[in-house]
């Protein structure tokens, strides 16, 4: 997968809990916990708003573009 999810690493930085969190931008915690460990296969934006405004953050901070290996190999 080529875009990594650093939502772990911004709930840390804020000190905020996976239900905290989800009550917050009303999401359950299961689907939550999907996008925390990038098992989701797409964010709404309306989700990744409500992300970026309760952790006070940018997108950027919370999805990284990761190049694949094989793309590297190739080039």
């Amino acid at each position: 997968m080529s875009i990594c999810v650093n939502l772990d690493l911004m709930m840390v930085k804020r000190k905020m809990r996976l239900n905290e969190l989800a009550a917050r931008i009303g999401i359950t915690e299961a689907n939550l916990s999907i996008l925390k460990t990038g098992k989701a296969k797409a964010v709404r934006f309306e989700t990744l708003s409500a992300l970026c405004r309760e952790l006070d953050c940018q997108p950027g901070d919370i999805l990284e573009f990761v190049p694949d290996e094989e793309k590297n190999g190739d080039e």
